[in-house]
């Protein structure tokens, strides 16, 4: 019988929103192959927050607790895993395509020569098989596929999957034992720096991104002001992070940030098939663009032709209106 085990991501004993949606997914897939489904977690202090899960139908929660994994380490993390997964017998791995799941799968899956189904925007089974959606060519096309190894690792794009919710369950903690060494913690995370104000564009649920139509860095601002009054996080296309208008941190598209927010609001952005990559699977997309021919209209679902400088101001007020009733 398989066995489903998921990686669940937390950050200052916090449960990142990306790793509900990961246990509640891997216990959904569990149940209709007839499998069992666990959680693990990695990271100093976790046991307080297995409880949590709970809530989301786990029963079980393997815990990987120990001072020397507060902060990162992708050597660390990723023996871990690989051994949780081993003493476990689980054949099916679940994580999110966040930064760290894509770091720590992609080493797993070598080390348990495993085959890997990468950002899935759908997973599913027929017949007992496990049947997995991921976009290629940059998002052009999604494919179906089925991995035939014994071992099989599948990662989640964020955003994409709804937790779903369960009564009287209660998670059982079980601490998981490994040995670590100097040599496990090669690679460590030594600070992380989080802005106390800003959101990041992938947990967001509404995204304002800007692009070169903003004609300067010092028209930004209303891509900000746009994301504060929507209660959204400010992304921004590849062409103004190159040109220094924005942190790397900011961006979205293929070499940057893949996000699939519930609003996506395109401000001065083409939509080159690199920037489509990161978004296009947003729920409801609106583009802003003074050129009428610009692939960004050809996936938006609301579009406004015009310069976006004079009718970013006009947007802003507008939305302030509504929400205010």
């Amino acid at each position: 019988m398989s066995k489903v085990l998921a990686f669940v991501e937390s950050r200052d004993n916090k449960i990142k929103n990306a790793g509900f949606e990961t246990a509640s997914t891997a216990l959904k897939i569990a149940n209709e192959l007839g499998a069992e489904a666990e959680v693990l977690l990695i990271g100093s202090g976790v046991s307080s927050i297995t409880a949590e899960l709970g809530a989301y139908g786990i029963k079980k929660v393997i815990t990987a607790d120990d001072p020397r994994l507060e902060k990162y380490s992708t050597t660390a993390y990723s023996k871990i895993l690989a051994e949780a997964a081993k003493q476990r017998g689980a054949d099916i791995i679940i994580l999110s395509a966040t930064a760290m799941g894509k770091d720590i799968s992609a080493r797993v899956s070598a080390k348990m020569e495993a085959g890997m189904a990468s950002d899935c925007t759908d997973i599913r089974t027929e017949n007992g098989n496990i049947i997995a959606t991921r976009p290629v060519y940059a998002g052009k096309a999604y494919i179906d596929l089925k991995v035939n190894s014994p071992v099989k690792i599948f990662t989640l794009r964020p955003n994409v999957f709804k937790p779903v919710k369960a009564d009287g369950v209660s998670a059982e903690a079980e601490k998981f034992e490994v040995n670590l060494d100097d040599s496990d913690f090669k690679v460590q995370v030594k600070e992380i720096i989080v802005s106390s104000e800003k959101l990041d564009v992938t947990e967001a649920n509404i995204v304002v991104s800007g692009g070169r139509g903003l004609k300067g860095p010092e028209n930004f601002y209303l891509v900000e002001d746009l994301a504060k009054v929507l209660g959204g996080a400010a992304g921004a296309s590849r062409a103004i992070v190159d040109a220094g208008w924005r942190p790397h941190d900011d961006q979205v598209g293929q070499t940057g940030k893949t996000v699939s927010p519930s609003l996506y609001i395109a401000v001065g952005i083409s939509g080159a098939i690199q920037h489509l990559a990161g978004m296009s699977s947003s729920k409801c997309i609106v583009a802003i663009n003074k050129d009428k021919d610009a692939p960004i209209f050809q996936i938006a679902d609301y579009g406004i032709v015009g310069d976006a400088i004079e009718i970013m101001p006009v947007l802003i007020e507008e939305c302030k209106k509504v929400l205010s009733n």
